[in-house]
C-alpha cells in the first residue's frame, strides 16, 4: 500500500513530530515511546538492508549480517528499484553528513 493512500491528518501530525525532533536523542526518547523495541529495529533492519542493497550486497551477505529475511530484502529491493526513492534520498543524505563529520575531524 502507498503511503499516499494513507494521507491524513494523524499520518501528518507523526511526520510534522518526527520533523521536530532536534537530534539523535530526542529520536530516541520518541521512538521509545511511539514504537516497540522490536517495531523500532525492524525499521533501523530495513534501513541497513537498502544501505546493503545499494552497495551491491548478496542476498546471502544481508541475510547473514543483518538477520533479515529474503522477503523482507526482497520488499526493500523491490522499493529501491520501483519506489518513491525515499531510501535513496536519506541514504545518499546520511553519507553526505557522515562525509562533512570526517571533514570537521
Amino acid at each position: 500500500m502507498q503511503i499516499n493512500k494513507l494521507r491524513g491528518k494523524e499520518l501528518d501530525q507523526l511526520f510534522q513530530a518526527i520533523l521536530s525532533l532536534k537530534d539523535v536523542e530526542e529520536a530516541y526518547e520518541f521512538f521509545d515511546d511511539l514504537c516497540t523495541i522490536n517495531e523500532i529495529q525492524s525499521l533501523a533492519q530495513r534501513l541497513e538492508v537498502a544501505r546493503m542493497l545499494r552497495d551491491g550486497y548478496t542476498y546471502h551477505k544481508i541475510e547473514t549480517e543483518t538477520g533479515a529475511s529474503t522477503a523482507t530484502i526482497s520488499r526493500v529491493k523491490r522499493c529501491l528499484n520501483y519506489g518513491n526513492d525515499g531510501y535513496r534520498m536519506t541514504l545518499d543524505r546520511i553519507d553526505a553528513q557522515e562525509l562533512e563529520e570526517t571533514k570537521d575531524v
